[in-house]
């Protein structure tokens, strides 16, 4: 995490009527003690007022505000379920990152919007995605990120093994089941492949290059154009 996005988000989790204690901050933000000493020093010294001390706890000075959120209440409650989904169907560190956003989302909302984060009409099923596909999932998300030809054996669904090297592209869910759609060296072609039935994945030193013709909107293109 960038410092200057841990000391916004230090920011946030302050609050005006309670005091937050370095250790709570340090927990939640994966870093020392020591280092939320060193950035409350540096956010009060550029002007942020913020009241108490080492070894008692911090809180905000009443009257000092974030930028209000400006969402109303479908717009709140659209934030709300993408997030949740996201918790309960991605790998832990989009989960993280859906908590934290959620967290920004509380203490900068209007009190009249407060009520909204609490109401469950829209449930979000945990459907219980494993370990490893949350593993394979982090992994290949930052192989579409970073370009990164990729390695795996694969299973298909009537047993075949195998072993690719892709140009992985995008990742879709379809409830309960998580695929990669990929440029596949070995087919030349379009694949796409079910995360649960990947293993040994690898990010290959060697980057690819998206050519026309082999982007993932080439492929949502192919997909549309079927359905028409």
């Amino acid at each position: 995490m960038r410092r200057a996005d841990r000391l916004f988000q230090i920011v946030g989790l302050l609050d005006h009527n309670k005091v937050t204690t370095a250790r709570n901050l340090a927990e939640e933000l994966e870093v020392s003690e020591r280092t939320i000493y060193r950035d409350i020093q540096d956010l009060s010294l550029s002007g942020v007022p913020i009241e108490g001390e080492a070894g008692v706890g911090y809180r905000l000075m009443k009257g000092f505000h974030l930028p209000s959120l400006m969402f109303d209440e479908e717009e709140l409650a659209a934030l709300i379920l993408g997030a949740r989904m996201v918790q309960a169907w991605t790998d832990k560190s989009l989960a993280s990152a859906a908590h934290q956003a959620i967290r920004k989302i509380e203490n900068a909302l209007p009190e009249r919007l407060r009520p909204e984060l609490d109401r469950e009409e829209l449930l979000v099923p945990d459907f219980n995605v494993s370990p490893i596909t949350q593993e394979h999932l982090a992994l290949l998300r930052c192989a579409i990120k970073q370009q990164c030809k990729t390695a795996y054996d694969y299973t298909r669904e009537d047993g075949q093994h195998s072993s690719r090297t892709v140009h992985p592209l995008g990742l879709f869910y379809w409830g309960r089941v998580w695929t990669l759609v990929a440029w596949c060296e070995l087919r030349d072609e379009f694949r796409h492949f079910r995360l649960d039935r990947m293993k040994n994945i690898k990010l290959l030193e060697e980057k690819f290059e998206v050519l026309s013709g082999r982007s993932l909107r080439d492929y949502l293109d192919i997909v549309r154009c079927k359905d028409e």
